[in-house]
């Protein structure tokens, strides 16, 4: 793997995770929730718009920077995009204009509430921000006539979250495990369990993320808790928790991104951290080691909606399905490097000739084994009931 396709997807995350989980969740929020200004809510029969596909070979397409392969020697070409385009006669504008969650909702949301097109076909949001787009009923359920390899291909472990069961309305285009990373060399010793953070010999070196939705499901599975199911108690136990470990000083700090810094200088010795950014770290620094814990790992994913009155349904229907074709998914899951949302992915990789790439099909962060995907499990989400209240204890722990 090239050292720029690694640092641009390191780049990426920064701007999905450092920019996402602040203050400006609960503001943003408060516009779906009731605070303020009630969210209009589409009934199932009324998100369909005239489908142009059959007649307009388009769609739009909206997704996150540094999200998807592009050539070595033109970086305005996008292989696995282009074989699309070729193959189908379906011309895609791909924008890379979601920086960050909450701003691109609050970006589309006024389209959304009013019942008007967003001249968006598709999009790509984190799931725990899909969460509330398929409960206000403003993306559309997919037609899975049109998508075999989703329906063949789609790993079991994403393919019925809390708030989305069956997959109905969503699809994941990247996926991704919140671990811990440490420094096995500096530290000396291994790390098996969330309590092992910690430990006495780990204080002031530690650090936690400051979203309130990439922090708690770990921390809560530390506790024991299924977190498919979670309960306001088990949010409140990991708050008063973490209270007690910031006064004692033995969090450092919490983070967005910037813990990869932090960990590579050796200012810290463990934190949470991001299964894909290990990946880099590990190519700089072979001493960096990530572990699910035993007590499980929350797997996540960034995933693929069609908004309502899409003009292009069907056009980006077939789009979504092409990126499940294993050998496409494989092309993908080689240049960005997350946890691939095809396994089958895995043996086209492992066919390659290329050995570094061959690699990549034994990567437990890419195809994470049988023993990794036992401990996996994706959180229910924050409800809109909820957020508010948590968002303001987390914010006031996290500093933020």
């Amino acid at each position: 793997m090239r050292a720029n396709h690694l640092t641009s997807r390191v780049t990426r995350r920064s701007l999905l995770r450092a920019l996402g989980g602040g203050a400006g969740a609960v503001a943003v929020g408060a516009l779906a929730t009731g605070c303020g200004v009630p969210a209009a809510y589409v009934e199932p029969g009324d998100r369909a718009g005239r489908d142009l596909s059959s007649s307009d070979k388009r769609l739009t397409w909206a997704n996150w920077p540094l999200y998807i392969d592009v050539d070595d020697d033109d970086p305005s070409k996008r292989p696995t995009l282009d074989a699309f385009e070729r193959r189908t006669g379906i011309q895609v504008a791909y924008t890379e204009e979601i920086n960050d969650n909450d701003e691109f909702f609050g970006k589309i949301s006024p389209s959304l509430m009013n019942h008007q097109r967003t001249g968006r076909d598709l999009v790509v949001i984190s799931d725990w921000m899909c969460s509330r787009f398929v409960r206000l009923g403003w993306v559309q359920e997919m037609d899975r006539t049109r998508q075999p390899n989703v329906t063949k291909y789609l790993d079991p472990l994403l393919r019925s979250p809390a708030f989305d069961p069956g997959r109905k309305y969503t699809v994941p285009w990247q996926s991704g495990i919140t671990g811990i990373a440490y420094n096995k060399r500096r530290l000396g010793r291994e790390i098996q369990h969330v309590g092992d953070l910690w430990a006495d010999d780990l204080k002031g070196r530690v650090t936690l993320l400051s979203g309130l939705d990439e922090s708690f499901a770990l921390l809560m599975q530390g506790n024991g808790v299924d977190i498919t199911r979670w309960t306001a108690d088990d949010f409140h136990r990991v708050c008063d928790q973490v209270e007690k470990l910031v006064r004692a000083q033995h969090i450092r700090r919490f983070t967005g991104n910037d813990y990869i810094k932090d960990l590579s200088s050796g200012d810290v010795l463990a934190c949470q951290a991001y299964s894909g950014d290990v990946i880099q770290l590990r190519a700089d620094d072979p001493d960096i080691e990530f572990v699910v814990p035993r007590e499980g790992a929350e797997l996540w994913a960034e995933s693929l909606m069609i908004p309502d009155l899409a003009d292009h349904k069907a056009n980006a229907e077939r789009l979504i399905d092409h990126y499940y074709e294993p050998e496409v998914a494989a092309e993908l899951a080689a240049w960005v490097n997350y946890v691939c949302p095809v396994p089958a992915a895995r043996e086209v990789l492992a066919s390659a000739k290329d050995k570094e790439t061959a690699g990549l099909a034994e990567d437990p962060l890419i195809f994470p084994d049988d023993t990794m995907r036992s401990r996996l499990a994706i959180a229910r989400d924050i409800r809109a009931s909820e957020r508010t209240e948590f968002a303001k204890r987390w914010n006031a722990i996290a500093g933020l």
